[in-house]
This record gives C-alpha cells, sequence and structure tokens, in this order.
C-alpha cells in the first residue's frame, strides 16, 4: 500500500491534514511522539537525543558530533522500517528525501501564507500576534536547518515534491480529498522491486545507527552507503584492531547482506 510523506510550514495546516487522511484511510501517524516513543527503546540517551534536537537546527559542534549522527541515522532507519510496513503517514523529518524515487511514496509540502498562518497559531495555541509570528518563525528555521544539515537540501523546493497545496488557494476538505485519490493511485505501484528498494535503504540505516550508537566504536570518518544491492561501508581508521572490531560489528548487522569494505588509515 502507498505511503504519505508530509512537509509543512509551521501553522499551514499540514497537521491535520496529515491526521485527518490517515482516519480516512486508517493509516498510521508517525510523528513526533511516536518517534519519541521509538528512540525510546535505543536508550535514554537517544531518547534525550531526540528531545532536544528532533526537527531541530543543530549548532555547528553538534553537527559534527558522533551521537548526532548516530541520532540521524537512527530516525531515518525508525522511518523507513514504518514505511515498509506501508499505510502510514510519514510527518516531517525529511521523509520525502528519504522516499525518493519511491513510486508508490506521495510525497506532499503543506504551505500557507504568513497572515494565514499566524491566525491559525493565535487560536491554537492562545497567543498574541507577535508570539504567534515569532514561534512561526522560529520552528520554521529549526527544521529548515535540520533538512538542510542532514540532506543538504533547501526543506521548501517544490522540485523535492509530488504535490504542493497551499491552504489559502485549496480549503483543507479538498486538499484531503486529493491526497486520498492520490494514495489510492499510488498503491498499484507498490510491488515487489520497489519494496526491495525500501528495505535495502532501511537496512542501511539499521547498519549505520547501529555502528554509530554503539558505544565500542568510534571513529574519525564512518558512512554506510549503498551500490546496487550491495553495502558499502566507508571509513577511516585507526590501527588494524579498530578496523576488525568495526568489520565484524558491522557483519553481524548486515546479516545475509552483500558487504564490502572501504576502510583507510589515519596516519
Amino acid at each position: 500500500m502507498a505511503v504519505l510523506t508530509i512537509s509543512r510550514e509551521f501553522g499551514s495546516g499540514g497537521r491535520e491534514i496529515g491526521h485527518a487522511v490517515a482516519r480516512s484511510l486508517s493509516y498510521e501517524i508517525v510523528d513526533k511522539e511516536r518517534i519519541l516513543n521509538d528512540t525510546r527503546k535505543a536508550g535514554t540517551e537517544w531518547e534525550q537525543w531526540s528531545k532536544e534536537l528532533d526537527e531541530r537546527s543543530p549548532s555547528v559542534w553538534e553537527r559534527y558530533d558522533w551521537s548526532f549522527r548516530g541520532f540521524v541515522a537512527l530516525i531515518q532507519s525508525i522511518m523507513l522500517d514504518y514505511a515498509l510496513r506501508d499505510r502510514v503517514v510519514l510527518m516531517g523529518r525529511g521523509g520525502n528525501f528519504l522516499l525518493v524515487d519511491i513510486p508508490y511514496a506521495l510525497r506532499v509540502r503543506i504551505k500557507a501564507p504568513i497572515q494565514q498562518r499566524i491566525d491559525r497559531i493565535m487560536k491554537r495555541e492562545t497567543v498574541d500576534m507577535d508570539t504567534a509570528k515569532w514561534l512561526i518563525e522560529k520552528t520554521d528555521r529549526e527544521r529548515s536547518g535540520f533538512i538542510r544539515s542532514i540532506y543538504g537540501m533547501d526543506w521548501d523546493d517544490p522540485a523535492c515534491f509530488d504535490l504542493v497545496f497551499d491552504t489559502e488557494k485549496s480549503k483543507p476538505d479538498e486538499i484531503i480529498e486529493n491526497l486520498v485519490a492520490g494514495l489510492t493511485e499510488r498503491d498499484r505501484y507498490c510491488n515487489e522491486g520497489c519494496r526491495n528498494t525500501v528495505r535495502l535503504r532501511r537496512e542501511v540505516a539499521r547498519i549505520k545507527a547501529g555502528l554509530l550508537i554503539n558505544p565500542d566504536l568510534f571513529l574519525p570518518t564512518l558512512d554506510v552507503e549503498l551500490e546496487g544491492d550491495t553495502v558499502v561501508l566507508k571509513g577511516v581508521v585507526h590501527n588494524p584492531k579498530e578496523r576488525d572490531r568495526l568489520t565484524g560489528e558491522a557483519r553481524r548487522l548486515a546479516g545475509n547482506l552483500r558487504l564490502r569494505y572501504d576502510i583507510r588509515y589515519r596516519g
């Protein structure tokens, strides 16, 4: 079945639209609360990272922090795992980038003019106009920075979405109707080949997360990529013992997947 990703400006009504589509189609919502619950299972450290940095722009120091990279990989593996279950709405967190070129994923952007957003936030949060405007600017800035730090992309680039809706020009009910129809159409593209692509991406994210959140591994450079159907481990280590520890853990995490190493020594 199809998967919906929603990227939204704060106060645009995107959250409400996502929940309405989920109710209409009996889809599961993957939002902040769900992500927090899942990161909690990985340990209190990752739960804390989720509370502090989920959809927030990291500082320069945090961006290069080993733990932040582990947190990002963990979030990606969680989201891809949900995408494999089908019938889910992935709210924010770059779901549209994770599922690029996946035909059964409908990647949507929801926006609205600033004044409409201010009015909505004033009513929803019971705040004055200045506070609502501040909340909107802060939240959009944080979400934009979060996406750029991970994917190096503009979070509002229309080329990164299948559909873009403006809630001033289209009523929420019309948008919901269009999304339900679009997801029904996308269902026919959910074949084993596409699912296998998502499965491989999920496995790469899972392996990367497993390595990055492992307290026994601390490497200068580490990345995990997918080349065809082969998982490629790229990194820099200090010595052969460190390399053996890394490759051994990678093999354990990869199971029966094809694995290739591109490991170099520092110095």
